[in-house]
C-alpha cells in the first residue's frame, strides 16, 4: 500500500511538472491563445444558430462562424489600427516640423482663461513649468506612438504569425470546444457540477468583459472620432482610439480627451463648435455607457469601478496591450471563484444550544 501511494504521488508530481513545462512553452503565445478562446466563447451563440440551420456539420459551421468573426471584427480592427498608426505618424511629423506646437495651444487657453494661472498659484504651482511639462509630455507621447508604429512595421512577420495562429486556434476551438470542455471536466478534480458552473461563469464573464466593456469603449471612441471629424479636428481617428482606450478606465473616461479640446475651442473663439462638442460629449458619448452597459454586460457580472481600474492597469503591466481585456477578465473570474466559494462553504450548521432554564 505504501508503494502504491508513493507511485500515485510521484505520478501527480510528474503530471504537475509536465503541465507547468507545457504552460511555459505556451507563454510566448498567450495573446493569440487568449483571443482565440475569446472568439470561440463570444461567437458560440452564432455557432449554435448555424448548427440549428445546417445540422451537425462541425467543420463547416466552425468555418462559417470564423468567417463571420473575420468580417465583423478582425478586418475592421486591422483597418482601424493601420489608419490610427498613419494619423499618429502624421501628427508626430507635424510636431517635429513645428507645424503643430502644443505649447502655443496651452498658452492660448491661459490667455483666454487667466483665472487658471491664479488658481494654480494658490497651490504654489508655476503655470510656466506645468506648461513646459505638458508640452514635452505631448511630444513624448507622439514620439512613443511613432516608435510603436515603427516597431510594428519591423515586426510585421511576428504580427501576422500571431494573427494566423489566433485564427487557426479559433477554428479548432469552435469545432471541438465542447469536447475539450468535457475532457477538462473529466480531468479536473473539482467535482463535475462545480466545474460546469465555473466554465459557465467563465463564458459569461468573457462575453461580458470582451463583448460588453470592449464594445462600449469602441462605441464611445467611434462617437468621439466622428464628432472630431465633423468639427475638423486633426487626427480624428487617432483621438477616437485614444478615447476608446480611456473609456476602459472608469476613473478617467473619454472626457479626458474631448473636454480639453472643447476648452481650447472656447479659448480660440469657436463657441459654436465648442458647444456642439460639449453637448455631444456629455449627452451622446456619456450616455452610451449608461445605456449599453446594462444591456451588454448585465448587473450580475459588473465589477466595481475601482476593481476595473486596478485590474486594467495591472493587466497592462503584466500582459501588455492585451491587458485591457485580460486584466478585468482575471478580476471577474477572481470574484466568480470567491462567489462560488462563499456560496458553497460559508453555510454552517446552526449551533443548537439548550434554552436557559
Amino acid at each position: 500500500m505504501k508503494y502504491e501511494s508513493l507511485e500515485r504521488w510521484t505520478f501527480l508530481a510528474s503530471l504537475l511538472l509536465v503541465s507547468l513545462a507545457f504552460l511555459f512553452l505556451l507563454k510566448p503565445f498567450t495573446g493569440p491563445i487568449f483571443w482565440a478562446v475569446a472568439i470561440a466563447v463570444i461567437f458560440h451563440p452564432l455557432q449554435q444558430w448555424l448548427v440549428r440551420r445546417l445540422g451537425d456539420r462541425r467543420s463547416l459551421v466552425a468555418l462559417l462562424t470564423l468567417l463571420a468573426c473575420m468580417f465583423i471584427v478582425i478586418i475592421p480592427v486591422m483597418v482601424l489600427v493601420s489608419t490610427m498608426v498613419a494619423e499618429g505618424l502624421f501628427i508626430y511629423q507635424k510636431i517635429q516640423d513645428g507645424d503643430i506646437r502644443p505649447g502655443e495651444y496651452i498658452d492660448q487657453i491661459n490667455q483666454s482663461f487667466p483665472a487658471i494661472e491664479a488658481f494654480l498659484a494658490q497651490f504654489n504651482l508655476d503655470f510656466s513649468e506645468l506648461r513646459d511639462r505638458m508640452a514635452s509630455g505631448i511630444a513624448g507621447a507622439s514620439q512613443f506612438l511613432a516608435k510603436q508604429a515603427l516597431g510594428l512595421g519591423q515586426n510585421t512577420f511576428q504580427f501576422f504569425l500571431n494573427l494566423a495562429l489566433m485564427i487557426y486556434l479559433a477554428f479548432f476551438l469552435l469545432r471541438d470546444g465542447s469536447r475539450l470542455v468535457e475532457l477538462l471536466i473529466q480531468a479536473l478534480p473539482l467535482g463535475d457540477e462545480r466545474e460546469r458552473l465555473l466554465f459557465t461563469k467563465f463564458a459569461e464573464v468573457t462575453r461580458a468583459t470582451v463583448k460588453g466593456n470592449l464594445f462600449i469603449a469602441i462605441v464611445q471612441g467611434a462617437l468621439g472620432g466622428l464628432i472630431f471629424w465633423i468639427l475638423g479636428v486633426t487626427g480624428a481617428v487617432l483621438w477616437g482610439v485614444v478615447m476608446a482606450i480611456f473609456s476602459l478606465l472608469p476613473a478617467v473616461g473619454a472626457a479626458v480627451v474631448w473636454v480639453p479640446v472643447a476648452i481650447y475651442l472656447v479659448a480660440i473663439g469657436d463657441y459654436v463648435p465648442a458647444a456642439v462638442l460639449t453637448a455631444f460629449g456629455a449627452v451622446v458619448i456619456g450616455l452610451a455607457d449608461n445605456l449599453l452597459r446594462p444591456i451588454l454586460v448585465g448587473r450580475d457580472t459588473k465589477l466595481p469601478d475601482y476593481i476595473v481600474l486596478l485590474s486594467t492597469l495591472g493587466g497592462l503591466v503584466m500582459f501588455g496591450i492585451n491587458g485591457f481585456v485580460m486584466g478585468p477578465l482575471v478580476a471577474a473570474l477572481f470574484m466568480a471563484f470567491w462567489g462560488l466559494f462563499i456560496r458553497e462553504f460559508s453555510e454552517q450548521e446552526p449551533v443548537h444550544t439548550r434554552p436557559d432554564e
